[in-house]
């Protein structure tokens, strides 16, 4: 049995667990380490069903606690060298990944952790570096891209190989415009080297999608310019217009961004 479970999706922090009956792998370690220990309770988890950290990129919200997890539970830490030494400098990570519990990644490059084969690639974004990464287990295939500026022919791929999708759909791009910030923060989400607006990922979604397509979820929503029932139209309206069906041609399902989601079997 593969399970996912979304432990926080935004700017406030970000965490997902995937697992097995045996083995886990936390993607990204944003969230601090007391809520997860709970929010793992609550489910009938704990840290001992994790064996692995997965890290997308260095920004706060997906790194805070990466180093204090890693510590306090011995769990070594995947990700490119660009981001082990963006986490060395981020002062939002106070306790630091011990060396010898750093692995280095590279993009392209599979790596077999456990039970998972796990399939770093890369994603446009303004931090030091920024993977997206496809997990095998048995014949099922898990993918998460996001903060993602703009779509690449390497993450188009990597969605069409998808049974599972986590996609970024950070921002309506009215709302962002019309919002408060400031223009150069403006101009820096929807950059080429930004988030991926609803629109974005909607098309992403329709234009590659395989026929094994089983799950979306969406991730990454602003708090300050978009809505999660605004990317769900959105998106819903937007793969309609290919003649897809959300919800009925695959499960679909809009990430919270402060609180766990629940137990997705995607075995099922």
């Amino acid at each position: 049995m593969l399970r996912f479970i979304s432990f926080g999706s935004g700017s406030s922090g970000n965490c997902y667990v995937l697992y097995t009956d045996t083995d886990g792998i936390m993607i990204d370690a944003g969230v601090g380490v007391r809520s997860l220990k709970k929010h793992l309770r609550d489910y009938g988890l704990s840290f001992s069903r994790i064996h692995s950290i997965l890290i997308t990129h260095d920004h706060a919200d997906h790194i805070k606690s990466v180093g204090s997890i890693s510590h306090d539970y011995h769990l070594p830490v995947y990700a490119t060298q660009d981001v082990h030494d963006g986490i060395d400098r981020n002062y939002c990570v106070s306790r630091k990944v011990a060396f010898e519990l750093r692995c280095t990644v590279q993009p392209d490059v599979p790596v077999q952790i456990g039970e998972f084969l796990v399939t770093p690639f890369s994603v446009p974004h303004d931090s030091s570096d920024n993977v997206g990464y496809q997990i095998e287990v048995g014949d099922e295939h898990f993918c998460i891209v996001t903060d993602v500026g703009h779509v690449t022919p390497v993450i188009a791929e990597h969605i069409r190989r998808a049974d599972h999708l986590v996609i970024e759909a950070n921002h309506d791009v009215e709302m962002l415009m019309q919002g408060p910030y400031p223009q150069h923060l403006k101009e820096r989400i929807s950059s080429g080297s930004g988030h991926l607006n609803n629109t974005a990922c909607a098309h992403a979604i329709a234009q590659n999608m395989g026929s094994n397509l089983r799950h979306v979820w969406l991730c990454h929503l602003s708090e300050e310019n978009n809505h999660p029932e605004l990317a769900r139209k959105t998106v819903e309206a937007i793969l309609r217009s290919y003649g897809i069906v959300a919800g009925h041609d695959f499960q679909f399902e809009v990430l919270k961004r402060t609180m766990p989601t629940g137990v997705f079997d995607l075995s099922l």
